[in-house]
């Protein structure tokens, strides 16, 4: 029986699982590595975050993405935007390593069992666990309009769908969104010949501004601090002080699990979005949308903007993420109805990342609401690793292991090989 069980091999379930080899609990990582980032963005973008804010976490600040690019005779600097194919090929890098033991296979079922859990991965293997993180990304949350629901990926997808936009190259694509996802997005298809618009329903676009020097004075430094998630001592506290957001108030985070951070644009696709002749339509959103003579006929409506109908051959809802007890389909439900939850239907996560079920840990989007905005960003992997591994031995010392005794601190396992993609 293995301490523990991550689903998940994105940068969180990465992150966790280098924090606990490096503790010696025995340990095992499920999911295709960097999945969403290798094969769910269009090719051409770009991190958002600055390179020193996108690391992802191990013991020591070892392994990170300026080493890394160092390596290859780059440089990761501040107010460079890093390529995504390279963060995605940084991760595999990672999982090498720090990752002892990572198993591609996906996981269909997490149950309950007497003395944790049991895993069965997708060619029917079970395994066990004295606890599992459930690491998975915001993939099992993407969020379409509702009045785009019923219609097939032929004609609306959402912007994770698409690794290669060239499909729609002699197309008319409609983007749904105003923000990064939404605004990247359409100027990759206005920068191939795509006609392309945007609906948005604010009533204009955000841009984040141009981030100040990294070294100035301290004066400068002091009013509005560099953090993770941008300047500011807002941002520096909701990037570096987790713990802390987690002990406010249920109505406090709710509100501003809500508005923070929310959609923007990176300064350094403002110009692409102004050159790439993009017809934007803000203060709308799409009220119905149905199939007419093989196009796709759109209403739009807005409480400035009035009525409006067009035609489009697909729809790309670049429409965020909406993470939800209901769509943790692969908790058994007998598990998965034990969850406490949020007002906002997320579960809850306490000290820890520990959920309401003991020994099942959450990490990444689905906690945002107990431990701020910092969980919707790489960034917020170098908290939540090293607490969560902090919340598996505290339960690991509660439910000693079969046989008695528990897990002995510093416990070493010989490495074992890591089957990870070649970063090329």
């Amino acid at each position: 029986m293995y301490d523990l069980l991550i689903v998940g091999a994105g940068p969180y379930g990465l992150s966790i699982a280098a924090h606990a080899a490096a503790r010696g609990l025995d340990t095992r990582v499920f999911g295709r590595p960097m999945e969403s980032w290798r094969h769910h963005m269009p090719r051409g973008m770009f991190l958002k975050s600055e390179p020193w804010a996108s690391n992802l976490s191990a013991p020591g600040s070892r392994f990170r993405l300026d080493q890394y690019c160092a390596g290859r005779g780059v440089t990761a600097e501040h107010g460079h935007p890093i390529p995504v194919d390279m963060f995605a090929s940084y991760g595999l890098w990672f999982a090498r390593q720090a990752v002892p033991r990572l198993d591609e296979r996906m996981i269909e079922r997490i149950d309950a069992a007497p003395d944790g859990f049991t895993l069965e991965t997708e060619d029917g293997e079970v395994l066990r666990g004295r606890a599992v993180a459930l690491a998975t990304g915001v993939l099992p949350y993407m969020n379409l309009p509702e009045a785009l629901r019923d219609l097939t990926e032929e004609h609306v997808t959402h912007s994770s769908r698409h690794s290669d936009l060239a499909r729609f190259r002699e197309a008319d694509v409609t983007v749904v969104g105003g923000g990064q996802a939404a605004l990247e997005t359409a100027a990759l298809l206005a920068e191939q010949g795509t006609r392309v618009r945007i609906v948005a329903r604010s009533p204009e676009l955000a841009w984040n501004s141009v981030p100040p020097p990294w070294k100035r004075p301290w004066w400068q430094s002091l009013r509005a601090p560099h953090s993770g998630l941008g300047c500011g001592w807002r941002n520096w506290f909701y990037a570096e002080r987790p713990g802390a957001f987690s002990r406010l108030p249920e109505h406090v985070r709710a509100g501003i699990s809500a508005t923070a951070l929310g959609p923007a644009g990176a300064w350094w696709v403002r110009d692409r979005v102004a050159a790439g002749d993009i017809d934007i339509r803000m203060g709308r959103q799409i009220v119905e949308a149905r199939l007419s003579s093989g196009r796709l006929q759109v209403h739009t409506a807005g409480a400035s903007a009035g009525a409006e109908v067009f035609e489009t051959d697909h729809v790309i809802a670049a429409t965020g993420f909406r993470a939800s007890c209901a769509r943790m389909t692969v908790l058994a439900p007998r598990v998965r109805g034990v969850l406490a939850r949020s007002a906002d239907g997320t579960p809850r996560a306490r000290r820890g990342f520990e959920s309401a079920y003991p020994g099942l840990f959450l990490a990444g989007l689905v906690t945002a609401a107990d431990f701020g905005p910092a969980m919707r960003f790489v960034h917020g992997a170098s908290y939540t690793a090293p607490t969560l591994v902090d919340g598996v031995e505290r339960h690991l010392r509660r439910r000693p292991r079969p046989g008695g005794g528990v897990v002995p601190p510093g416990r070493k396992h010989a490495r074992e090989s890591v089957t990870v993609p070649s970063d090329g």
